[in-house]
């Protein structure tokens, strides 16, 4: 896995908004944190469009992304905000010459179509982080900020009761649910053998969460896995008839048959503690008595 060169005082970081409509007054907290860190922020041109929910349409967006993708002097790239919108211009973007020139992608949710389609054809590293839209309310933001610049990246959490014990070392991929299952099968999917999947949802229905978690299952994509880290499972809703499973028991009753260590409540994805995650990173990964999560170097 390819690692993009670690930012120092003085890079400039492009601001894109490749899904939804975001406004500059909704990025100004996030453009001064990015000042604090000696960073220079360059302001994509689809910050302030509006197409219906979409910052400007599609080809605005691939026209932001694409020339924050090619200029040479923007060195990581963090997207303004989620939404929906990112895989509708995912096949129109030219990656040469971020093939030959790496830089840090950071973002989640949506920008998982990013994380997995970078990771699969590239082989580069992304960074699983808060997006500009959620700097204000990110209590784990300088995550972020040690991945960037290629600090120690470390996690110790407390265990949780549906954990399942093991240690496990391996490249850490996945993102949002939803995502990683609407890209099965196309150029974007992920292949996940021998690795660590993270997974994260929002705002998803019971019965959902198990039909994304069969999908995995009978694509041979949970088989195969080194470890499993479950993040927040946010804002969940149910039936007037009760699915009679919480979302992580659900993801439990379809791993255990497994021989692999799972950690669920992880910091990260849409939860205040959205702590950063190098995607494609090699970590290693304890879940005894605590979890600790650690990337190498």
């Amino acid at each position: 896995m390819i690692k993009p060169p670690f930012l120092k005082p003085g890079d400039a970081v492009g601001i894109v908004a490749t899904a939804r409509k975001v406004s500059l007054e909704e990025i100004n907290p996030a453009i001064s944190i990015l000042k604090e860190w000696g960073l220079k922020p360059v302001i994509g041109k689809t910050i302030g469009l509006i197409d219906n929910q979409f910052a400007g349409n599609d080809l605005d967006r691939i026209q932001d992304l694409q020339s924050m993708l090619d200029d040479p002097d923007i060195k990581a790239i963090i997207c303004a905000r989620g939404g929906y919108g990112t895989v509708r211009i995912i096949d129109e973007l030219d990656f040469n010459n971020f093939i030959n020139h790496p830089k840090w992608i950071c973002g989640f949710s949506d920008i998982t179509v990013l994380h997995s389609h970078i990771n699969m054809n590239f082989n580069i590293a992304t960074i699983h982080s808060p997006m500009c839209f959620n700097f204000p309310k990110a209590i784990e933001l300088n995550t972020l900020k040690k991945a960037l610049f290629g600090d120690e990246l470390n996690y110790y959490i407390p265990s949780n009761k549906l954990n399942i014990k093991g240690n496990a070392m391996g490249e850490l991929i996945g993102g949002n649910l939803s995502i990683l299952y609407c890209l099965v099968g196309s150029k974007s999917d992920i292949s996940t053998k021998g690795k660590i999947l993270f997974i994260e949802d929002l705002d998803e229905y019971l019965y959902h969460i198990d039909r994304m978690m069969m999908n995995l299952k009978r694509t041979g994509k949970l088989s195969n896995l080194k470890g499993l880290i479950v993040g927040g499972m946010t804002d969940i809703k149910d039936n007037t008839v009760p699915f009679g499973k919480t979302a992580e028991e659900i993801i439990l009753d379809t791993v255990k048959v497994y021989n692999y260590p799972v950690c669920f409540g992880f910091p990260a994805g849409h939860v205040e503690n959205n702590s950063a995650l190098i995607m494609g990173g090699m970590a290693s990964l304890e879940v005894n008595d605590d979890v600790k999560l650690i990337f190498n170097k």
